[in-house]
């Protein structure tokens, strides 16, 4: 899964469940940018690039999130 994918994912699980979700793209050094689920946030890196599976697992976990939640 890459940066947009995941994006994409958390968005669609967002209205789903009826919780806000934000992306800012200019928070951040070079492509990085900060993606918002509800009161929490995780930087996103490259959206572009694959993400491996430990930087996801992180990015799920800052979010309070799961694989099967985005599956």
């Amino acid at each position: 899964m890459n940066g947009g994918e995941f994006i994409r994912r958390v968005r669609k699980l967002g209205k789903a469940t009826g919780t806000s979700v934000r992306f800012e793209a200019r928070q951040g050094n070079g492509s990085n940018s900060r993606l918002y689920y509800g009161s929490k946030f995780t930087t996103v890196k490259d959206r572009k690039k694959e993400i491996r599976a430990g930087l996801l697992h992180a990015m799920l976990d800052q979010l309070g999130l799961t694989i099967e939640d985005i599956s």
